[in-house]
C-alpha cells in the first residue's frame, strides 16, 4: 500500500488517521445570488470525526447534503472512496447505499414499526432474506439502546428513540460513512444526550462521521477535527482543543464567544 499523500496546503488538516475516504476539491454552490458553498477543500479519512459547525446560514447543511448529492453542485468535485460522485442513476443509488444519512426530522416511515424501518433497505437494496435482517436490526436496535421498541410505530416513541432508530436505519446498510445534519436539533432538551451518548459510541467504535451540530460538547468529546464554516467557506480547521481554546480568526472568536458564554 502506498503511504497516505501528505494533504494540500490549502486544506492545512491537523489530524491524519487511516486513507482518505472523502476527497472534497474547491466544490461551488449558488442558490441564486446566494453562494453558499465557496471553494470548499478537506479531506475526510477513515476513521475520522469530522464536526462542522458555525452560525446559521454557514453552508454547513448545504455541504453535508452534497456529499451523498442530495444537493447538486455548481462545480468542483467530491470523491468517496477513491469514486467521483456519480450524478444520477444506479451509480449514485450504489453509493448512496455506503453513505448514512441521519436528519434532523428522523424520517422514519410512520406507517411501518421500528424494526420494519431498518430491515427494508437490508431487504430491498442488498436482498438479505428477511430473518437476516431482523436478526441484524434487533442487535443494532440492541446498540442504540432501543430494542424493546421494536414492534411500535415511530409515533410512539418519544423524539431522541425516534432518533436512535434513525441512526441504527443509517447503520444496518453496513455504510463506510455516515452524514448526521443537525441530529439533536429537533430534540427535546432531556432528549439530546441520548442520542448524542450513541454518537460518541459510534466514534468510539471508528465510524467515518462528518456531523454538522450546534453541540459543542459532542465536538469536544468526539470530534478529531472541527471544521468551522462561515459565509460559505471554510475558515478554520483544526483539532477542538485548538479550535476551541485557540481560535485564529476574528470570525471564529466572536462566533465562540456567542455560544460559549451561554
Amino acid at each position: 500500500m502506498e503511504p497516505t499523500q501528505p494533504a494540500p496546503p490549502t486544506s492545512n488538516i491537523s489530524v491524519r488517521r487511516g486513507e482518505p475516504l472523502v476527497v472534497i476539491e474547491h466544490v461551488e454552490k449558488h442558490f441564486g445570488e446566494l453562494h453558499v458553498l465557496n471553494d470548499i477543500n478537506t479531506v475526510v479519512n477513515r476513521g475520522e470525526v469530522v464536526v462542522v459547525i458555525g452560525p446559521s446560514g454557514s453552508g454547513k447543511s448545504t455541504l453535508c447534503r452534497a456529499i451523498n448529492r442530495l444537493e447538486t453542485i455548481d462545480s468542483g468535485s467530491i470523491s468517496i472512496d477513491g469514486q467521483r460522485l456519480p450524478e444520477e442513476g444506479a451509480a449514485l443509488a450504489k453509493l448512496r447505499a455506503d453513505v448514512g444519512m441521519v436528519f434532523q426530522s428522523f424520517n422514519l416511515f410512520a406507517h411501518k414499526t421500528v424494526l420494519e424501518n431498518i430491515t427494508l433497505a437490508p431487504m430491498k437494496v442488498k436482498r438479505m432474506p428477511r430473518k437476516q435482517a431482523e436478526a441484524e436490526a434487533m442487535t443494532l436496535l440492541e446498540r442504540v439502546g432501543v430494542a424493546n421498541q421494536a414492534k411500535k410505530l415511530p409515533a410512539q416513541l418519544s423524539g431522541g428513540q425516534q432518533q436512535r432508530v434513525a441512526i441504527a436505519r443509517s447503520l444496518a446498510m453496513n455504510p463506510k460513512l455516515i452524514l448526521m445534519d443537525e441530529p439533536t436539533s429537533a430534540l427535546d432538551p432531556e432528549m439530546i444526550n441520548e442520542v448524542l451518548d450513541v454518537m460518541v459510541g459510534l466514534a468510539k467504535d471508528g465510524m467515518t462521521m462528518i456531523v454538522v451540530t450546534h453541540e459543542m460538547g459532542f465536538a469536544r468529546k468526539a470530534a478529531d477535527r472541527v471544521l468551522f464554516m462561515a459565509d460559505g467557506k471554510i475558515v478554520e480547521e483544526a483539532t477542538p482543543a485548538d479550535f476551541f481554546d485557540h481560535p485564529k480568526s476574528d470570525r471564529a472568536k466572536d462566533f465562540l464567544s456567542k455560544i460559549l458564554d451561554h
